[in-house]
This record gives C-alpha cells, structure tokens and sequence, in this order.
C-alpha cells in the first residue's frame, strides 16, 4: 500500500530559491553538449576514441533533464492543487517559458533565413518537414523514420517529450489524491521499462524506443514520485537519507550491467532498456544530492557558481547549441582548427571550447534580451502559496522556486540526445 502522509499532502512554503538544483541543471546541458562538441568528432587514436566514447555518454543529460522535470513540474502541481487558477496559471506560465523561445528559433530557421541564405542541405530536408517541429511531434517523425533525422533540430526531439507531459500531467494530479498518484507514477515506471522491453524483443528501431514518449515517461515519473514522497510526513527525510546509499548501489548495478552487456552481448534487447530505468533512479538520487544538506563534494559542486551559471541559461543552451553544433559541423570546423593547431587532438579540445562558448553567448544573449521579456509577464500567474503545515519547522528543500518561474528542460549513450530569474539565494526555507 501506498503509505499516506499523517495530515495529507501539505504545500512547502518556498521562500528563496534552491541553487543546487540549478547546479543539476547544470550538469545535464553539460553533459548533452559534450555528445554534439565531443562525442561527433572524428577520432584520431585511441585517448580521442575514449574521449569520444565518454562524450557520447553525455546523452544520458537528457535523462538528468526529464527527472528534475518530473520532480519540479509535479511539486509545483501539488503547492497549486486546490486552487481556482490551477490550470490556467501553469499553462500560462510554461507558455510564457517554453514557446518563445522555440517558436523564435523555428520562424528563424525556416521562415526567415531561406529568404535570407542558401540553406544547408540538412536544414533545408528538416524545412521540408518543418510541421512535426511547430507541432511538438518530431519525436514521432524521428521514430517512424528510424534515423536522426530534421537535421539541425534532431535535439527538438526531447522537447516534445517534455511538452506532452506537460499537457497531461497537471490533469492526472488534479484528478487523484495521494495514494493513487503515487500508485499511477509507479505503474508508469514499470510499464515503459515493459514497453521498452517488449519493443526491443519485437525488433522495433532504437531511435523509436529513445524518443517516443510513453518509452520515456519513466524517467518524469521517478522525478514526480520523488515530488509526491518529499511532501508526505518526513518524506523529505527519508528522500535525503537514502540519497548517497542510492547512488552506489544503483550506480553499482548500472556498472553490472554494463559490464555484462559489453563483454557477452547476451540478453541486451532487455539489458538496454533496464538500464534506462536504473539511470532515471541513479538521476532522482543525484538531484537529491544537490540540496542534501551535508557537505560533500557533490553537494558543493552543484551549489557552486559554474554549474548555476550553466543551469541558468540551459534552455538556451539545449535549443542553440544542437544547430550551431551541426552548422560547425558543415563548415568542417574541427579540421580547420586542427590544421591550424598543427595538432588534431588540439583542434578537437578547441572545438569543444568554441562551441560550448558561442552557446554560451548566444544563450545569455538571448534569456537577457529575448526571454525574459516574456518571463516577467508570469507575475500575472502566480501561484498563491499554502500556509505553512507546521510553523518554525525548519529543513532544506527539495522543490525549486526556478521551474515555478520557470526553467526547464535521452541506451545508446550517443543516441539519445537532443532539452530548460535572477541569481539564486544562497538557501532557502520551507516551512
């Protein structure tokens, strides 16, 4: 049975902003930038293979990104259920978040610069079929093709996960109490590891069990029974008590399986999809970490000011970072900065700085002067927040007052890429 909370399900009361979950956000573009600035380079030797090979484990951010999605998006549910604005101030306000910027860069890429420029093949075959992208159904173009196809905006593919959550979600928690949500978001994990599983034995592309969103639900759901948990009496204890001992053992177990996969190749149409499971709790584990309130290094490096930095303009980052990345491509980027360097091992780490960099500029370019114009209207829909359950109580929190204002966001490592104001208070109070 579902365990049920003493008093019900109280609201955190947030008053502050929670920095460590900015650091994880962080850590996710990081990670899915290496696949596009590291992991597609040609490789020269067996170190720019094995810097290649670990580049290409980058993908797996997409899997950190759905979730703290899931986490976030369903705490924020929770603290707003019960209330007469419940659906409209969320959908207002992921509106005013997500659709401006994607939006911009879709009448930019396909309506705007044709006009302007010769488009590169790539581009021009995804302008061709531009109508999956404004639709948020590229995922499915991508499944029934079996390639990574939409060149240029391939990436997009995750972001189209994210928004069939959000248009089903907020209904599903409206709709059930505690008991049965935390029942439902279970049931969700056990069924696309089943689903993967099945699809795998069936033959189905790998791209299709990648992208398709009831195959990746179950990273959204550990992130939302991790939200469910943390507001039920002394679940955000118990949640940062197993935190560090989750991370070995189900970092353990992702080892083994690994292992095993690699060195006999048997059973991994059910392996793959297993370890996409263990990853998704490997990930709830680790955000947990970044507001444990312990001072282990891993809670210092979120909390740290590089990896906020990079949490803050990660939406940015995700939507720039894949087209500039292939339009590098094109211009054979890497092999010119190798000539130049007189080294190719020089041209790659210099690519990787170029590319990260550029993305870096064009996306703080964009949140400062772009976005939060549009952000600044979400004080129109703000979510009132509960009295406090218990008043003087005191612990650290585990939802974030930054995906109410919003920000937010991929086996085959390599294949699964393709994701989300002010600076942080130092900590943050719930009551």
């Amino acid at each position: 049975m579902w365990p049920a909370p003493a008093s019900g399900i109280t609201g955190p009361r947030l008053s502050g902003h929670v920095p460590g979950l900015d650091g994880v956000r962080g850590l996710a573009i990081l990670l899915v930038m290496a696949v596009h600035f590291v992991g597609d380079a040609t490789p020269h030797g067996p170190i720019e293979r094995l810097a290649v090979k670990l580049g290409n484990y980058g993908a797996l951010g997409v899997d950190l990104f759905f979730v703290l999605s899931g986490f976030l998006i369903t705490g924020l549910l929770l603290d707003a259920k019960g209330q007469t604005s419940y659906f409209r101030n969320f959908y207002a306000r992921r509106t005013l978040r997500i659709f401006p910027l994607y939006y911009l860069v879709l009448t930019l890429l396909f309506l705007v610069a044709p006009h302007l420029v010769a488009l590169p093949e790539g581009l021009e075959d995804a302008r061709r079929h531009q109508g999956w992208l404004w639709s948020y159904t590229a995922n499915f173009y991508l499944a029934a093709k079996g390639t990574w196809a939409l060149t240029y905006v391939s990436h997009f593919w995750s972001l189209a996960v994210e928004e069939h959550f959000y248009l089903v979600w907020p209904l599903v928690v409206f709709c059930l109490g505690p008991r049965s949500l935390g029942r439902v978001c279970l049931a969700i994990v056990g069924g696309a590891l089943l689903l993967r599983t099945g699809l795998s034995l069936a033959g189905v592309n790998e791209i299709a069990l990648l992208v398709l969103t009831p195959c990746r639900v179950d990273a959204l759901a550990v992130g939302a029974l991790m939200a469910l948990v943390a507001r039920q009496e002394d679940g955000l204890d118990r949640l940062l008590r197993a935190a560090r001992p989750a991370l070995w053992v189900v970092g353990f177990a992702i080892l083994v399986v690994s292992l095993w996969g690699a060195s006999t190749g048997i059973g991994l149409a059910v392996l793959h999809p297993v370890r996409g499971t263990l990853f998704a709790v490997f990930f709830g584990a680790l955000t947990l970490m970044s507001v444990h309130p312990g001072r282990s290094l891993l809670t210092q490096a979120f909390n740290g000011r590089l990896l906020r930095m990079f949490g803050k303009y990660s939406y940015g980052l995700y939507v720039y970072h894949g087209v500039l990345a292939y339009y590098m491509t094109d211009l054979q980027v890497e092999a010119r900065l190798s000539t130049i360097l007189g080294d190719h091992s020089a041209g790659m780490v210099a690519q990787a700085v170029v590319g990260v960099g550029l993305s870096l500029a064009i996306a703080a370019l964009s949140y400062e002067q772009f976005e939060k114009r549009f952000l600044g209207l979400k004080r129109y829909f703000e979510t009132a927040r509960r009295a406090p359950a218990a008043p003087g109580r005191e612990v650290i929190a585990t939802t974030v007052l930054a995906h109410a204002t919003g920000r937010a966001t991929g086996d085959g490592a390599r294949e699964q890429f393709g994701h989300h104001v002010g600076e942080p208070e130092p900590s943050m109070r719930i009551e």
